[in-house]
Formats: C-alpha cells, structure tokens, sequence
C-alpha cells in the first residue's frame, strides 16, 4: 500500500541521524549555523551567475559522504518538493528574453540562465537542509535552537508539530487500512466519504494527542525537552566551521570555475 510505505518513510532521516560517524558527533549548533550561513551565501549571489554557485556543491557533497547518507533518499526528498520550484522560476525565459550567451550560433536569454540559476540554488540550499536534518536529527535541531537562546515555546512548538505528525499520520494509517478493508473497486472513494474520513481523523487525533499529552504530564514533563545525546562544542566543531566558512568566503568572493577556465585556457591555447 502506497500510504503505508510514505508513512513509514517519513522518519527515514531521523533514523539516519542514529548512526556514529565524524559529522554525526559535531555539535548540532554548529551544523546549524554553518549550514544557515551556506544558506545565506547561496541565496545572496546574482541570479545570472550559474557558474559561481557550482563550487557550493562541495558542502552538500560533503555532508553526505562523510555521514554516509544514501544519495537516492536525498533525491526522493527533493524530488518531492520540486513541484514548487517550477512555479517560481518557469515564466522567466517568457518574460526575460534579453539575450545574455551566444553558444554555438544558439542565443542564451538572461531568463533561461537565472531559471537555471533559481534550480541549482533549489539543489543546494534543499538538499544541505535535507542532509542537516539527517546528520543531527529534528530534536537535534531544537536543541541547537535552545542553546542558541531562541525562545523555548516557539522550540518546544516545533519539535511537538513534528512529533504530532506522526500522531495524525498514524491514525490516518488506521482509517486507510479500514476503508481499503470494507471497500473494494472504486468504492469508498468519492469525495463524501473523503469528507467523512477527514472529520473523523481530526476527532481521532485531537483525542489521541490529549491522551499523549496527558501521559507526558503524568511522566513529569515541565515544558522541558531532555535528549539522551548530549554535545558540547569542541577542536572538531571549531575545525568544521572555520574551515568551511572559509571556503564560503572564497567561493563567493571569487568566481572558481572562471579562474580554473582561464588557467587551463592559458596552458593549452
């Protein structure tokens, strides 16, 4: 069943975050704040300038070999997503029809290179958030966002919205398994039970969710959350992040691929 396999893919980079290699053990603040200032370097270059932003590569590159994540889950997740990025950038080689490349006879618009530019920033900006998430986990995450003094509501918020995901998930599974098993064909499937099962759903989770909430009170929760991996800041994580602040410095300032054309341009012409 199709709802069966997405549910229980969802947590998929959570379990990933389990495993014990250099980049699992750093600091969840510091993967937080580097992969934010990758962020922030990505974004900020000009849109017309695609081969700036191929060296950024190097960070997502990194992060998923080093936490030996498998490629195709970082694929599938963007993959997912990607319908959004069409929306964005489609109507630019429309409505920019300047051209801005000659290659081979062919004219390059400036709204062809900044759609390409707009999807390689997707690539990088999505996939080092995927792999963040999948190299210290979402409460890792939190836990970054509370030591850094963001406000403990707004981080107990988040890491309740995601654990409650998988509350109304897991009553969605419930309902699906009963309607596939009293159905057959194409029975079950018009939009009045549709209208039904979702009425029920919210009822089910808003119960489900009271009953969780009250056994989190009954086990002491005090508006706390306590992870059983602690971390601390130490030489690796001062390393990471003076070392790959550096190469973003460099690669903004400098345009990488350009310099490395031209060299082998001089040595061969």
């Amino acid at each position: 069943m199709r709802f069966d396999s997405e549910y229980f893919n969802l947590g998929y980079l959570d379990t990933l975050s389990y495993k014990d290699t250099f980049i699992h053990r750093l600091d969840p603040r510091t993967k937080l704040l580097v992969t934010l200032i990758f962020i922030i370097f990505v974004v900020s270059n000009s849109k017309y300038e695609i081969t700036k932003l191929i060296p950024f590569l190097i960070y997502p590159v990194f992060l998923l070999t080093s936490g030996n994540i498998p490629l195709r889950a970082v694929l599938k997740k963007i993959l997912i997503i990607s319908p959004f990025l069409i929306f964005i950038g489609i109507f630019n080689p429309i409505f920019d029809k300047r051209t801005i490349y000659m290659i081979i006879g062919i004219p390059i618009s400036q709204g062809w290179i900044s759609l390409f530019s707009i999807i390689l920033k997707f690539i990088l900006t999505v996939s080092s958030a995927i792999l963040l998430i999948a190299v210290t986990s979402f409460p890792g995450i939190c836990e970054a966002l509370e030591k850094m003094k963001v406000p403990k509501i707004l981080v107990i918020q988040l890491l309740f919205l995601y654990r409650y995901l998988f509350v109304l998930l897991e009553e969605s599974l419930k309902i699906v398994r009963a309607r596939e098993a009293r159905s057959f064909g194409k029975r079950g499937k018009d939009i009045k039970t549709f209208t039904k099962i979702l009425s029920v759903l919210l009822i089910r989770s808003l119960e489900r969710a009271e009953r969780i909430y009250q056994a989190m009170l009954s086990r002491g929760f005090k508006g706390e959350i306590h992870l059983l991996r602690k971390h601390s800041i130490g030489f690796n994580d001062i390393v990471f992040a003076a070392s790959f602040l550096t190469i973003f410095y460099i690669l903004k300032v400098y345009n990488i691929v350009n310099i490395f054309g031209e060299e082998l341009k001089s040595i061969f012409f």
